[in-house]
């Protein structure tokens, strides 16, 4: 099973497009995915597919509810099919007071001299809900900011991809996360690993092709790269659809530039499920 949350302490590097667009190139290669929008964003993965569904309604059941043991009904009545056949869990305002209800869980534990874990709640829930039975891959896309959200989502999937802007700033971000997954792996005793990190609107100038060569150095994995392509992602958000279905419904010409993109996002996917040993049957067409 391939589990991974794409994740930046930058922001507007593209870690929801990137999210929404691997799990669309995982379903095109065949494989069962659930992608988790854990975003208290409204640009999100929710917004970015759109389902039919009312983030702000208090009585709809929702993660939230099950994450602090107050589900309404299963866990699997929570997904919507969107394109490419991914199953989505959306995002919900409540997940805005995730770090009040589960401290308000511990500190109910705590009294009655019970064990509670704030941070592996979303772990519970999908192992509770046999995800691991009936999806190849799941992501989980969630906030960069360090708190109870990103560490949920990090014990739960143990696995990183890093988009990432080729400059001084995204290399500080690149810094940053390190620190925030060596702090984590040592006050929860999870191993935490990096399986790609995905350079965006590269221009390939001098001092980005520095940086590319001094993050390789490091040993990062960086098994593509992709070039400018704003146009191709402010279409999608505008449509509300993945790169694939943008250029299929709604580009009156292809462009290979936004070809060329499609299959590194392919190469990608195919090289995430590699490393987590999925046989990645030929994309659909």
């Amino acid at each position: 099973m391939l589990t991974y949350t794409p994740v930046s302490e930058a922001g507007g590097v593209g870690k929801t497009t990137t999210a929404a667009t691997l799990a669309v190139s995982h379903a095109r290669n065949g494989h069962d995915v659930l992608a988790i929008d854990m975003d208290t964003q409204n640009g999100s993965l929710t917004y970015f597919f759109g389902p039919d569904y009312d983030r702000g309604d208090p009585e709809v059941d929702n993660l939230v509810r099950h994450l602090v043991g107050r589900p309404k009904g299963d866990f699997h009545d929570l997904t919507h099919e969107v394109e490419a056949g991914v199953d989505l869990v959306p995002s919900h305002n409540m997940l805005e007071d995730l770090h009040e209800f589960l401290l308000s869980e511990k500190q109910q534990a705590d009294r009655l001299g019970e064990s509670y874990s704030m941070y592996h709640q979303l772990h519970r829930v999908l192992r509770d809900a046999d995800v691991r039975e009936a999806y190849d891959v799941v992501v989980v896309d969630t906030a960069g900011k360090a708190g109870p959200i990103l560490y949920n989502a990090l014990v739960a999937v143990r696995n990183v991809v890093i988009p990432f802007e080729a400059t001084a700033k995204g290399q500080e971000s690149i810094e940053g996360l390190d620190d925030l997954v060596d702090g984590l792996e040592e006050n929860i005793g999870i191993d935490v690993g990096v399986l790609a990190v995905l350079p965006i609107g590269y221009r390939d100038t001098r001092d980005q092709r520095e940086i590319l060569g001094e993050l390789r150095e490091s040993g990062f994995p960086v098994p593509v790269v992709i070039g400018e392509r704003g146009s191709l992602m402010e279409g999608c958000w505008r449509q509300q659809c993945s790169p694939y279905r943008y250029i299929e419904a709604h580009r009156s010409r292809e462009r290979d530039y936004e070809l060329e993109t499609l299959e590194q996002f392919e190469e990608l996917a195919a090289f995430l499920e590699a490393e987590a040993g999925l046989d990645t049957p030929e994309v659909s067409a």
